[in-house]
């Protein structure tokens, strides 16, 4: 659960992030309602930016259990090779499970992309609902740009500033989220942007226990190791459902950018 007894933003706990998503490994598709529909768009997205893509090696990053990892196959047929990276070295299982004889033309790196060694260099480098998680997006874009061939394109997805803005006006923390003009300005240092969007995707659930239980289930739970006292779950179940209660029950918010780019000489 979250550490109400703070109210500063938090940088992301690497352990924490894979411990999370890995005991949600399970649960994590059959609730990661955005993170299915974010996906499916990024792509749309890049579909319409890049009509012509036709990728022979790809790399996708944090591929979680392979809901995104399964369209690239599907969308690229002539892809020869796709290299997908995730902290936790368990989804590869789930993704060859998933794939099935598609695993054959895939290579697993397990690791933090802000410290792995990726193995090659890529026509279409993607990545889904993760990089929010970096601590350093300017040195991600600078090495991500290293590894992408002069044709290449970069297709991103990733939540800004009002992504769980609920979670953290109750509980009092949250991640430092950039706004889309932030993601770009970094991004124009090293890309040429040929489209980006953003959207506010709002859910709503029964009450603010099923929230949490839906974070839980999703792996985004991972902002603070201290875990509530009981009069600490009380008080966010009155303030969440005070502030952000109404006919349909309690509210959650998620605000997912999209940013599709070239590679600057």
């Amino acid at each position: 659960m979250y550490d109400v007894t703070r109210s500063i933003p938090m940088i992301p706990d690497k352990k924490l992030i894979r411990l999370r998503f890995e005991q949600a490994a399970d649960t994590y598709e059959q609730h990661a309602t955005v993170q299915h529909r974010v996906a499916e768009h990024l792509l749309t997205m890049l579909a319409k930016a890049a009509p012509d893509l036709s990728p022979q090696q790809a790399l996708e990053i944090g591929c979680c259990t392979g809901l995104l990892t399964q369209r690239i196959f599907e969308r690229f047929p002539g892809l020869t090779h796709l290299t997908i990276s995730d902290l936790v070295a368990a989804f590869e299982e789930c993704i060859c499970r998933k794939i099935g004889p598609k695993a054959e033309d895939m290579t697993f790196v397990a690791g933090d992309i802000e410290s792995v060694r990726l193995p090659g260099d890529y026509d279409l480098i993607i990545s889904s609902s993760t990089l929010h998680w970096v601590h350093d997006f300017p040195a991600v874009c600078d090495k991500l740009h290293r590894h992408l061939n002069a044709n290449g394109i970069f297709a991103l997805s990733l939540y800004g500033k009002e992504n769980l803005r609920e979670i953290r006006e109750v509980a009092g923390v949250g991640l430092v989220y950039r706004t889309l003009d932030q993601v770009l300005t970094v991004m124009s240092e090293r890309f040429e942007i040929l489209a980006a969007e953003e959207a506010l995707e709002v859910l709503w659930y029964a009450d603010p226990l099923t929230v949490l239980k839906h974070l839980r289930a999703t792996g985004v739970n991972s902002i603070g190791q201290k875990a509530w006292t009981r009069r600490q779950v009380t008080d966010f179940i009155h303030r969440y459902q005070h502030q952000f209660g109404g006919e349909q029950g309690v509210r959650l918010s998620y605000h997912p950018l999209f940013v599709i780019a070239r590679p600057k000489p």
